[in-house]
């Protein structure tokens, strides 16, 4: 009987870790970093409680880093099997694996050279070699393709939306379906694909990131637009901590169809972020996995201006004239984006604005709690600028859409298992299904193992 084990996103919004076990076959569906709260992001330095040779065989449903930023480590450990992907996914995890990597060797450098880390010295927990170790384990598997895997399972693919390259992962193992989620998109999203329907599984691992949550109706790009018309007004930068894959190519769809609209005038946008600029190109390598006409965002594209190197991020943090700066990380955990924040959440005129889910912990959560201060690289910062959010730009389905995906089933699974939310968005959505649908559905514990 095959069993199932819940290894992270369960409790909380990040690090998503679920191993399958069939007799010998150990199959792990994503390998993500736990982010946020310190207590979460001390786990990452733990090993697993199973042993990494043991496992066959990784398989990612996308490349945002909680879901494929443990894989180095993974590998340091002892794994040695495949890593299976959609082709576009592969491809993003080299841009985010790669940046995660030489973030992480630069802050343990920048820690040990400024003596602020309580680690003496401060190491990061891979480096870039290790990433590109890494991706030599990668196996491209198109969507809607079955390819068989370890012992006796079998694998599909099917399309999630959220962001390029996403998949719901379909795993018969044992005599048992069992079909993961990932990270679920928006349905009727400009940009990407809606998630596609499912028709049946024994069991259903879905996210709940916005399990108890609405998305507003309002226009995004209105209401975009009505941010930063404030700001300028004020004579202020609007800076958006955007995650470099996804959020950062819809920001800058939003903003071209925004001037479309008569909007922005002459305020000049910028792309901080080498990642980002980098994704940005592999939308036109996969024209078919988003909704975009080229020439629309080859012309969205040339309303940006790239920022390539650090003094051109460093003069753009002194520029004092009105502009908007979208630049990683998202969460406001790491990246270029520090610099900006440093430079200007102390002044009234200028704006932090938020666009995707933060993480409690992050600097992002706790800035749209009401910080009026904030620590980077060891300095405090204080905070007079405007925070905003505009949680309807997210990437990730809302709760209505969660139950719509959930309704395409044929028939009921035998349970639902909710991960990937903090504890009241999972146990409200964990209510919804029972009310609605009538399915038995359970929020796992970290390290809980369930008989299939």
């Amino acid at each position: 009987m095959p069993s199932l084990t819940f290894l992270g996103a369960a409790g909380t919004v990040t690090g998503s870790r679920h191993l399958l076990t069939h007799g010998d076959t150990r199959i792990l569906v994503d390998c993500g970093l736990f982010q946020g709260l310190k207590n979460l992001r001390e786990l990452n330095w733990q090993r697993l409680p199973v042993e990494p040779r043991d496992i066959d065989a990784v398989v990612l449903t996308h490349a945002h880093l909680d879901h494929c930023g443990y894989l180095p480590r993974l590998l340091l450990d002892g794994f040695g099997g495949r890593i299976l992907a959609t082709p576009a996914t592969r491809d993003v995890a080299s841009l985010i694996l790669l940046d995660s990597a030489w973030i992480q060797e630069k802050d343990a450098e920048f820690a040990n050279r400024k003596g602020f880390s309580k680690h003496k010295p401060a190491l990061p927990l891979y480096r870039v070699a290790d990433a590109e170790r890494t991706l030599e384990r990668f196996r491209a598997q198109p969507l809607h393709h079955p390819v068989d895997l370890p012992g006796d399972a079998r694998l599909l693919l099917r399309r999630a939306g959220h962001i390029l390259g996403a998949a719901t992962a379909q795993i018969d193992i044992g005599g048992r379906r069992v079909v993961f989620s990932g990270d679920l998109g928006r349905y009727d999203d400009p940009v990407m694909h809606d998630p596609e329907p499912v028709p049946e599984a024994d069991y259903v691992v879905i996210e709940s990131t916005y399990g108890n949550r609405r998305h507003a109706p309002a226009d995004p790009v209105a209401a975009l637009g009505e941010v930063i018309e404030r700001t300028v007004r004020r004579g202020g930068t609007v800076v958006v901590p955007a995650f470099a894959v996804g959020r950062a190519q819809a920001l800058i769809h939003d903003l071209w169809r925004l001037r479309q609209r008569g909007g922005l005038r002459n305020v000049p946008v910028y792309l901080d972020s080498p990642m980002a600029t980098s994704a940005t190109g592999l939308l036109h390598r996969y024209p078919d996995e988003h909704r975009l006409v080229e020439g629309d965002y080859q012309a969205a594209c040339d309303a940006v201006s790239y920022v390539r190197d650090v003094e051109e991020s460093k003069a753009l943090s002194a520029n004092p004239y009105p502009k908007v700066i979208i630049s990683a990380s998202g969460m406001a955990t790491g990246g270029r984006v520090l610099h900006h924040i440093a430079a200007f959440a102390p002044d009234h005129r200028n704006t932090l604005l938020f666009s995707g889910f933060q993480a409690a912990g992050t600097r992002g959560r706790k800035l749209l709690d009401g910080a009026r201060e904030t620590r980077i690289y060891g300095q405090w910062v204080p905070v007079a600028a405007e925070v905003a959010e505009l949680p309807m730009l997210s990437a990730h389905a809302d709760s209505d859409e969660l139950m719509r995906w959930l309704s395409a089933f044929h028939r009921p699974p035998q349970r639902v298992f909710i991960v990937h939310g903090e504890p009241a968005a999972s146990d409200a959505l964990r209510e919804r299904i029972g009310r609605e649908l009538g399915w038995p559905a359970t929020v796992p514990l970290q390290g809980q193992t369930f008989a299939l």
